[in-house]
């Protein structure tokens, strides 16, 4: 299997960590969080990757290589003005050699496993990974009494669905993306109203974005718990 890792951008709210190196080289418990992707992936059969940089590529080019470190192939494709995720896509084209692939956000965590993500490719374009939303706040339920029952803090919306930063494509995307600009605002509502995109919903896994300080604080807290599950091969 083919995964290409959007890793390109400038981490501007985990400031200062990416004033020296750019955001999937910012490190959880001494690994980056480009490397806890890559062993995620390599557990579920990715052996090829390609990696979507700008923002201080080199440091991830050096710190990666060829991938042999992982027993993986590992390619890159330099951006050297930000293009956007679509772009981004785009413009690895030429080293894009299988008819299916996977795209992973490169500041994502999680567990969930991408086979269903690959068989709905049997009838469309593209799917995407969906998982529940994330209140940003505690939730009071209250009685018609006025009278307050529990307090939650910061639940899953099961009800709500939000966009996970795992995608399963088709070569055919290609078709549709731009060469400057993103995704999720060009090919993927031009897909939508075609009907040839999808949305696999997954409950009972693990996910977390990682886009500020007290994201990074809390990874920290688990993946010291559960380090044998997050970085061994």
């Amino acid at each position: 299997m083919l995964a290409l890792i959007l890793a390109g951008g400038y981490g501007k709210r985990l400031r200062p960590y990416t004033e020296k190196v750019p955001k999937p080289l910012v490190l959880i418990n001494g690994k980056p969080i480009l490397e806890y992707q890559l062993m995620w992936l390599k557990k579920q059969g990715v052996k090829d990757f390609i990696f979507l940089v700008g923002y201080k590529a080199d440091s991830i080019i050096q710190y990666f290589n060829d991938g042999k470190k992982w027993n993986v192939n590992i390619l890159y494709s330099i951006e050297d003005v930000p293009a956007g995720t679509g772009g981004a896509i785009y413009n690895a084209r030429h080293l894009i050699d299988r008819d299916e692939f996977l795209v992973v956000n490169g500041d994502i965590i999680t567990d969930l496993r991408v086979l269903p993500l690959l068989n709905a490719l049997e009838d469309s374009i593209g799917a995407i990974a969906l998982v529940p939303m994330p209140s940003p706040y505690g939730i009071v339920d209250v009685d018609e009494d006025g009278i307050i029952k529990k307090f939650r803090e910061k639940p899953l919306l099961e009800d709500k669905w939000i966009n996970a930063g795992v995608y399963a494509f088709r070569r055919e995307i290609l078709n549709y993306l731009p060469s400057k600009g993103d995704i999720e605002k060009t090919a993927f509502p031009e897909l939508s109203s075609k009907g040839r995109l999808k949305g696999i919903k997954f409950t009972g896994v693990f996910w977390k974005s990682i886009d500020t300080i007290k994201d990074l604080e809390y990874m920290e807290s688990i993946t010291r718990k559960y380090r044998e599950y997050f970085i061994s091969d």
